[in-house]
């Protein structure tokens, strides 16, 4: 059965353009034009992904991405591309923070929009078999499930955080470089710099919120490792 593609943008042109390559490359393609129908469509479809403007009518991009975050089950797992025309850093920055797993600019490449959609379905639905249950202090992270657990209680996550902890907790005490990590969130396409701090910074907060401290240590100039939690 084809992964299906929701693509929420306001543009007719950009929306058909994504959605014929994507067809094209074998994947089922929804459109929305606006953040109500967006939200609309993705809770009735429950899309694999979803290819999300910044800038929509009615309800923009940022605050559709907060919604869905909030979504219970696998709809708020969903991974999101934020598609901007905005080139600020800061702007960038946002979307990842309030929750996206990538970003692209507008104008794309749609060759380049595919690998995206494909690495991101990859890494999050798992075409290669995930590797063993991860412990830690009691904390679990099950590869197999794309769950973590805090004394049997789910830690709600993004894809990518989801990501940054299983890598980070399967090497503790080794310090990661960005770029490290950043090759094993997204291939050579990878996604600028400081993609890797927004989702690092993201993961701390729900991490120190569940259990109290704080598990993931920067090692400033270098990267990031994970400290094994108490008992």
């Amino acid at each position: 059965m084809s992964q299906v593609i929701l693509v929420v943008d306001d543009e007719p042109k950009v929306a058909r353009l994504a959605r014929d390559y994507l067809e094209k490359n074998g994947f089922r393609v929804i459109t929305a034009a606006d953040g109500q129908s967006a939200l609309a469509t993705a809770r009735r479809e429950k899309p694999d992904l979803i290819i999300l403007d910044l800038m929509l009518p009615q309800i923009d991009g940022r605050e559709v991405c907060r919604i869905l975050r909030r979504e219970s089950g696998d709809l708020g797992r969903t991974p999101i591309i934020m598609l901007t025309a905005l080139s600020e850093e800061i702007d960038q920055v946002t979307g990842l923070e309030i929750g996206a797993d990538d970003y692209i600019t507008k104008p794309f490449s749609v060759r380049a929009l595919v690998a995206r959609v494909r690495a991101l379905l990859r890494r999050t639905r798992g075409d290669v078999r995930a590797p063993g249950i991860i412990r830690s202090g009691r904390l679990e992270i099950d590869p197999e499930k794309y769950l973590v657990t805090l004394d049997g209680n789910p830690i709600k996550l993004t894809p990518n955080e989801f990501k940054l902890l299983q890598i980070l907790a399967s090497r503790p005490g080794q310090t990661l470089t960005r770029e490290q990590l950043l090759d094993e969130l997204h291939g050579a396409a990878s996604s600028f710099d400081r993609s890797v701090d927004s989702h690092i910074k993201n993961l701390r907060k729900k991490l120190e919120a569940a259990t109290g401290e704080s598990m993931i240590e920067t090692v400033y100039g270098v990267g990031y490792r994970f400290n094994e939690p108490a008992l």
